[in-house]
């Protein structure tokens, strides 16, 4: 009897690993299953084994945007949807999602060691703590503005405290919006990075926090506004640092010298050439992280860059104005410290409604990490390139998009190398590659159709303007765009391009193009409520068949997560952010120890989109018509707008 029973619950628990179910809030899936399996009667002993049963489909039940009527839930992240489970043998379960929080940055988290230490804290170089000199008591600075995130696994853990299984997180902190006094901070302190150790309940998958590591950034000289994200094929980390700055122009660039000051006590001693890189960091068995920076890479506005199957291929989302799309290719798998870099060239085929264009792709170079690592310590800008921001009328300049405005360039000599990796958006432009992007954010792959995924928050400027042939209608609330991979492909030059996972074309995906509106809704929306507004991380789960899309919308009143069905091409809004904040860390996986999991943080809450006139009276704006009735609300939740929260979506079965 014993041996029967035993036989049922193994095959029913394997059952259950190879079908990864969202974790759940309370009684879980496999409990209530595994109920049933048997008890100490004879009937039980002769029960006869399950038939395996794997999982079909799934769906997702949509929740209604918030509104005034309901401000509490407008003013925290809100979940109102279902996702409904279909499996091969017709059975069906039902779960309700919810959101469940690690920390909100500001409080204490136990570090580990018996004490606690401060969430999204700020560091130094010496990992000394920077303190708010416009706060009485100089606090400790921690970030509101959480961001990307992977959740991961290690063969053989050995952090204490762990009753479950250890998992665990690593989330980058983007910036803090401000300091106590009101004065932007952007930009001005080095983004930390922690790895959370977490335990996984064997039963439900819920995740508690038992360990907060600060993972030291100085052997990568810091970190410098890290964006989104994403876990690599070999389980490591990969961060980004987007907004490079300019270093034709550093000596008048005040954040840069902040930033200098905060991270090395002296405003002159940062380089810029040692941001604006690709930052990998590894998670160690202890719940400690090293990182190290790829120089290799291109120096982009990085964010959430996406390696292929291939583990060698890697596309990049770049975040700027006059962005472009590139790609890496590196010489061995699981290992991007060397290899070939590219920017694809657009050659337009439609403008309407994202528009439409087949890709090719120019070489920029080759290199390994350490030969521009030298490179970046040794040269300045002057040593590289001249560029004028006026046309000099000197036939040796060529000119260029940069930034939103125009330069006239001209490389030195002998420098190709140093330009194609520490100007890459200057050569790239030069070489005549598509500049012409605007806010290229995050990158994923469906691997089984070979479709890579491109979130484009905004259509303007650039994209509008002709810049890198590029010359789009709209929307301004931006589009994703799908871009079919193949092998056997050739650079513009005529030599082989070494991958299977080459973008060839791209095109919007019709239903994940936003809808402007003439006139703001009832509630100030700029962008219909029931679409995707500027999209911003997005993720792809090959089980789930589903695009996960979060939003980083200056149109839309509260910032949404969506899920996208690529099979059924179903539209579902999972959660609202609170208001003024970005969604942002979307991070989704199928299987860690047979639990799925859809990672969310947010950041900046309360960023309040309003015009004033010379008395205060708000006169317009997106938040004008909830500013009044939420700010308090938002307040009340998040340390005075100080604090983010860092979590993920679970699920509460529906059992009968």
């Amino acid at each position: 009897m014993s041996e029967s029973l035993d036989l049922s619950r193994r095959r029913m628990i394997k059952f259950l690993s190879g079908a990864p179910l969202l974790p759940l809030a309370g009684a879980s899936g496999a409990s209530y299953l595994l109920a049933g399996c048997g008890g100490d009667s004879a009937a039980a002993a002769v029960v006869p084994p399950p038939t395996p049963v794997t999982l079909s489909s799934v769906t997702f039940s949509p929740m209604s945007a918030p509104g005034l009527a309901n401000a509490a839930q407008m003013a925290t992240t809100t979940v109102g949807s279902a996702l409904s489970a279909t499996f091969s043998d017709g059975s069906k379960q039902a779960y309700n999602l919810k959101y469940e929080t690690f920390f909100v940055t500001g409080a204490q988290v136990p570090d580990g060691k018996g004490g606690t230490t401060l969430s999204g804290g700020f560091y130094d170089i010496n990992n000394k703590p920077i303190v708010d000199v416009t706060e009485p008591n100089k606090r400790h600075f921690f970030s509101d503005c959480p961001d990307g995130t992977s959740l991961l696994k290690l063969d053989a853990p050995s952090v204490a405290g762990v009753k479950g299984n250890t998992v665990f997180a690593v989330v980058q902190f983007e910036y803090a919006t401000r300091n106590v006094k009101g004065d932007s901070m952007y930009g001005m302190l080095p983004s930390p990075i922690a790895v959370l150790t977490l335990d996984q309940d064997k039963t439900t998958g819920a995740l508690t926090l038992v360990k907060y590591h600060n993972v030291d950034t100085s052997p990568a000289n810091g970190l410098w506004i890290t964006c989104g994200a994403s876990r690599s094929p070999w389980n490591t980390h990969l961060s980004s640092e987007e907004y490079e700055p300019d270093a034709t122009v550093i000596e008048k660039n005040s954040q840069f010298a902040a930033f200098s000051t905060n991270l090395y006590g002296d405003a002159a001693k940062a380089n810029p050439y040692h941001y604006g890189h690709m930052p990998e960091i590894t998670v160690n068995p202890d719940g400690t992280g090293s990182c190290k920076k790829h120089y290799c890479m291109g120096r982009i506005s990085h964010e959430l860059v996406q390696v292929m199957p291939d583990e060698r291929t890697a596309l990049m989302g770049d975040d700027a104005t006059n962005g472009g799309l590139f790609m890496f290719i590196a010489d061995k798998a699981r290992d991007l410290s060397s290899g070939t870099l590219y920017v694809a060239k657009w050659a337009q085929k439609t403008a309407d409604n994202g528009g439409s264009a087949d890709l090719t792709w120019i070489k920029l170079g080759s290199a390994t990490s350490a030969e521009i690592k030298a490179l970046a310590d040794t040269l300045k800008a002057a040593d590289i390139v001249s560029a004028k921001t006026a046309d000099p009328a000197d036939a040796s300049y060529t000119k260029i998009p940069f930034g939103g405005k125009s330069n006239w360039v001209k490389f030195a000599p002998g420098k190709e190398k140093a330009a194609a990796f520490l100007e890459t958006h200057r050569y790239a432009a030069f070489k005549g590659g598509s500049l012409g992007f605007t806010k290229m954010e995050g990158t994923t792959v469906n691997a089984k159709d070979k479709i890579a995924y491109s979130a484009m928050a905004y259509i303007s400027g650039a994209m509008k303007d002709g810049s890198g042939g590029i010359s789009i209608k709209g929307p301004n609330a931006g589009v994703v765009y799908a871009l079919n991979l193949k092998g056997g492909q050739k650079d513009v030059g005529g030599s082989a391009i070494d991958s299977d996972w080459v973008p060839v074309d791209m095109a919007a995906v019709p239903a994940l193009v936003g809808e402007d509106l003439a006139t703001p809704d009832a509630l100030g929306n700029l962008a219909h409520a029931d679409k995707v507004a500027n999209p911003d991380n997005i993720k792809f789960s090959e089980k789930l068949r589903t695009l996960f899309i979060g939003e980083d919308s200056g149109l839309h009143v509260n910032n949404f997560l969506w899920a996208y069905n690529v099979d059924t091409k179903a539209l579902t809004r999972l959660m609202s952010a609170p208001a003024g904040a970005e969604s942002t860390g979307l991070h989704a996986v199928d299987d860690i120890n047979g639990f799925a999991y859809i990672m969310s943080n947010f950041q900046h809450v309360g960023d309040w989109e309003v015009s004033k006139d010379a008395s205060g009276k708000i006169t317009g704006g997106l938040h004008s018509k909830v500013v009044e009735t939420l700010d308090p609300l938002v307040r009340a939740n998040y340390r005075d707008r100080f604090g983010a929260a860092v979590g993920y979506l679970t699920g509460l079965p529906t059992l009968k």
